[in-house]
Order: structure tokens, then C-alpha cells, then sequence
């Protein structure tokens, strides 16, 4: 079968996107190999819906053909070094995110989740990515805790945030009085999770996590 033109193949996964249409995405995949390299093209905006929508898309293409996902592992981690930092900010989160559709994609890697959460530029993302494998594989991310608690005490109320929803999934008791001390933070947040955004509050993620840890104890 011909490959489809790349507008065409762009305009095509774009919309399946729009539609959050990850049984298509997958089927694309399939049948046109360029889909995992157009993926990475989304990654650059976090302001734009797609760019999360596309986050989505590469952990399910990981779960259905991981052989094409694993190709471009070495192309993520190459964004996160400091000569790229400037357009790397999504590969960080799809790091977690290919890891919670298929741990085995990245699972060589995770030890290097704890550098990129000392980086600046890629801790938000990391922490995204991080969350997001933690609420289907905790265990697996047993050495990155420790690198979540400081984040608790950032300075980007982003990082803060997305800290305290991490600190609940991975179940680190050693957050509690991190947790403890943000919750009235009222610094807003916008968290983009289950499909679609979120507005909620530092403090309120907090509450959450502390709510999780109680949970489980």
C-alpha cells in the first residue's frame, strides 16, 4: 500500500486526535509508519490540546506496536539534553506516558527519570509523566520518588502541583508533611489528566495526595 501524502496523513491524524479517537490513531499506525515520527510533532505546546491528545496517542501506539514506539526512544531522550532543552518539553511526558501504556518500552530508562526531575526545564513534564505511570505502575518508580518530595517545595507552582498529584499516586508517606504544608495553596493549576483539562488549585492536589495516603495506610 502507497503511504499516504503527509498533509493528508496530518490532517487525518490530527482529527483523530481532536476526537481523542485512539482505536483510529492505533489503526493509522498500522497501516502508515511515518504516524510515530508526526506523534513527536505535536510535542512542542503544552498549551494546546493536541500536544496532550498526541501524549496520549504514543502510549497507546506503545501498548499495540511497541516495536515503533521503541525507534524513537532515543530520539525523546536526545531532546532532553541541554542543547535541545528549547524544544524538548513534551518528551519528558511521553516518557511516563508510552511507560503506563507498556513498562517495558521504557523500563530501562526510569533511573534517568530522576535526572530529568533536577532539571529544570524538564521537571514539570517529568513529573506529568511520572504521575501518569505511577497510577497504573507505582512499584516500578520506587527510586523517583525520592526526587518528587523536593518538587514540593518549588518555586513553579506548576511543579508544585503536579509534585503533590505524583506524591498521592506513588504513595510516598515521606511527602505527608510537604503535603501538609501546601494545602492553602491557592496558586491555580490546570492539569490535564483522564482526557481532558482540569482547573484545580495546588492546595487542592494536595489535599488529594494526603487523602490517597490516608487511604492506603
Amino acid at each position: 500500500m502507497r503511504p499516504m501524502p503527509a498533509p493528508e496523513l496530518r490532517e487525518r491524524l490530527s482529527a483523530l486526535l481532536e476526537e481523542a479517537d485512539y482505536a483510529g490513531v492505533i489503526r493509522l499506525a498500522a497501516r502508515e509508519k511515518a504516524v510515530v515520527r508526526l506523534l513527536l510533532q505535536y510535542l512542542y505546546d503544552p498549551e494546546d490540546l493536541l500536544h496532550w491528545r498526541a501524549l496520549e496517542g504514543l502510549g497507546h501506539v506503545a501498548a499495540a506496536h511497541p516495536d515503533q514506539v521503541k525507534k524513537v526512544i532515543g530520539r525523546l531522550l536526545w531532546l532532553l539534553n541541554e542543547d535541545s532543552a528549547s524544544v524538548g518539553w513534551g518528551a519528558a511526558a511521553a516518557l511516563g506516558e508510552i511507560g503506563r501504556h507498556n513498562l517495558a518500552v521504557v523500563q530501562d530508562i526510569i533511573p534517568m527519570f530522576c535526572g530529568f526531575l533536577e532539571e529544570e526545564f524538564s521537571r514539570a513534564p517529568m513529573l506529568w509523566g511520572v504521575g501518569r505511570l505511577a497510577a497504573v505502575h507505582p512499584e516500578a518508580l520506587a527510586e523517583v520518588g525520592p526526587y518528587v518530595v523536593p518538587c514540593l517545595q518549588d518555586a513553579d507552582p506548576q511543579v508544585r502541583a503536579l509534585a503533590a498529584w505524583c506524591a498521592g499516586r506513588l504513595h510516598l508517606d515521606s511527602a505527608r508533611e510537604a503535603l501538609a504544608a501546601l494545602t492553602g495553596d491557592a496558586s491555580h493549576f490546570r492539569l490535564y489528566d483522564g482526557g481532558n483539562f482540569r482547573r484545580t488549585t495546588v492546595g487542592d492536589l494536595a489535599r488529594e495526595a494526603l487523602e490517597l495516603l490516608t487511604t492506603r495506610s
